[in-house]
């Protein structure tokens, strides 16, 4: 009997689970703070591109070497530490410590009291 033939680009992604991993990914635009954690001292800012509870990838300015540990300030969760997992053409793909809750991020973040209410005034007819 003639085999199917397998195509080893599908069938590899559904044994290793990176298909899973894109399912997970939101994609948005987020600008963070960035630091590399043996240059605690040394903050940039970077434009998040996708974020999920493992990791984000992030467009950056300067290369940095793949382990390197690095930490985001993300808004709505605070500093979270990871490793670059990869780093191609100005982009990194981190893989964070420990698990966050991305939803976080894209909840308004409130600064206290309220804007006042404004009323147009009411002008009299001449």
């Amino acid at each position: 009997m003639d085999q199917v033939g397998r195509n080893p680009v599908q069938d590899s992604s559904a044994e290793d689970g990176t298909h899973k991993r894109n399912q997970n990914r939101d994609s948005l635009f987020l600008v963070a703070q960035f630091r590399q954690s043996a240059q605690r001292d040394v903050v940039r800012q970077v434009r998040i591109r996708n974020l999920s509870s493992g990791g984000l990838m992030a467009e950056i300015t300067d290369p940095i070497a793949q382990g390197a540990a690095v930490e985001f300030d993300v808004r709505g969760i605070g500093w979270i530490p990871g490793r670059v997992a990869w780093s191609v053409a100005g982009r990194i793909g981190v893989a964070f410590d420990h698990p966050i809750d991305p939803v976080l991020a894209r909840k308004p973040v409130t600064g206290g009291a309220k804007a006042p209410l404004v009323v147009k005034p009411i002008l009299p007819v001449i």
